[in-house]
C-alpha cells in the first residue's frame, strides 16, 4: 500500500458484512479500524437506558450534553466507551439496531459524532465503515467501496451472528427489522445510506469472508495503483 495517510470508506445496508471486511482489511494493510456504527449504537444505547422512546427527538437531542463517548484504539480497533465503560455485544441486539438507525436521523446526533470520527482520520490511516462514510464523513476518502447483498442472505448473516453469541431471535424478526432499517437509512433527509458518486460496487451475496476481502482487495490495489 502506497505511503501517507491512507483512508478507506467502506459503506452498504446492515448486514452485508462492512464490519467484517474493514476488521480483515484493517489487519491486512495495517490500518486503524473505526466502526462508526458502533458509536451511533452506543448513542442508542445510553437513549435505551435512560428509558427514552428512539422517536423522542427533542429527548434525545437534550440528552446529547449527558453523552460522554470516547474511543480506544486496541490492536489496531477503534474500542468504543460510554462513560468509561466498553459497550460490547449489548449494542449488536435488534432493538440496539433499531435505536441506531433512529438517532443516526437526527441532525444534532450526527454533528455530535462527526468531529470524532473525521479527527481519526486526519490522524491516522483508517478503514471505517458506515452508511455516509464517503458521502459524508470522509468525501476525500483514497478508496470508497459500497458493499451490499441481497435482503434476505444479510438478514440470513445477522440471524446466525446473533444466535452465536447467545441472543434469543427469530429469522423472522431479523429480517423484519432489517426492512425496517433499510427504509429509514436510505429514506434519511440528512446523508441517506446512498452510494457516493465514485464509489466502486461490490456485491458479496455470494461470496464468504475471504471471498470478500480478496474481492475488496483487488479493488484498492487496482485505485491505489500497488
Amino acid at each position: 500500500m502506497a505511503k501517507g495517510i491512507i483512508n478507506i470508506a467502506i459503506d452498504g445496508p446492515a448486514g452485508s458484512g462492512k464490519s467484517t471486511l474493514a476488521s480483515a482489511l484493517a489487519k491486512k494493510y495495517g490500518l486503524i479500524y473505526i466502526d462508526t456504527g458502533a458509536l451511533y449504537r452506543t448513542v442508542g444505547l445510553y437513549i435505551q437506558r435512560k428509558g427514552l422512546d428512539c422517536g423522542d427527538t427533542a429527548g434525545i437531542i437534550a440528552s446529547l450534553p449527558e453523552i460522554e463517548i470516547t474511543m480506544r484504539l486496541e490492536n489496531g480497533k477503534g474500542i468504543v466507551l460510554l462513560g468509561g465503560v466498553p459497550v460490547g455485544d449489548e449494542i449488536r441486539t435488534p432493538r440496539s439496531s433499531m435505536y441506531a438507525s433512529e438517532v443516526s436521523k437526527i441532525p444534532e446526533v450526527r454533528d455530535f459524532l462527526l468531529e470524532l470520527q473525521r479527527g481519526i482520520a486526519r490522524e491516522n490511516s483508517t478503514v471505517m465503515d458506515g452508511r455516509d462514510i464517503g458521502t459524508v464523513i470522509l468525501p476525500k476518502a483514497d478508496v470508497k467501496l459500497f458493499l451490499t447483498a441481497g435482503t434476505e442472505k444479510r438478514a440470513h448473516r445477522r440471524y446466525l451472528e446473533l444466535k452465536e453469541k447467545g441472543q434469543e431471535t427469530s429469522y423472522d424478526e431479523v429480517l423484519a427489522d432489517m426492512l425496517k432499517r433499510d427504509e429509514n437509512d436510505s429514506g434519511r433527509k440528512i446523508a441517506p445510506a446512498v452510494p457516493a458518486d465514485d464509489a466502486v460496487f461490490l456485491d458479496n451475496s455470494e461470496l464468504d469472508a475471504e471471498g470478500t476481502l480478496a474481492a475488496a482487495c483487488r479493488i484498492i490495489d487496482g485505485v491505489l495503483g500497488k
